[in-house]
């Protein structure tokens, strides 16, 4: 079993404040859960116009993993609303 990880940096576009970082957020999580996927947002929850999402997998093949991450990925990146600032990805395989 391989269980891939994404870190996903982003800044927000106008967003004057929580709410309103709310309201972009919850959709784009939303998006990226029809890819199979589980996400949240796991970091600068206090900061309005900042956002780290996390998105997590796990399946059978390795090459299943990358996919899906890169679509996920190449998906917020294509969003016009934020900006995708820094991307970390992990992979965790049977040998780990």
């Amino acid at each position: 079993m391989y269980v891939g990880a994404l870190e996903l940096d982003i800044l927000l576009g106008d967003v004057r404040s929580l709410k309103e970082k709310r309201a972009m957020v919850k959709p784009v999580l939303a998006e990226l859960r029809r890819y199979g996927v589980s996400a949240a947002e796991t970091g600068e929850q206090d900061r309005y116009r900042r956002s780290m999402l996390g998105v997590t997998m796990a399946s059978s093949a390795v090459d299943h993993v990358h996919e899906v991450l890169d679509t996920c990925e190449r998906h917020v990146a294509g969003l016009p609303e934020l900006q995708l600032l820094a991307v970390r990805r992990r992979i965790f395989g049977p040998e780990d």
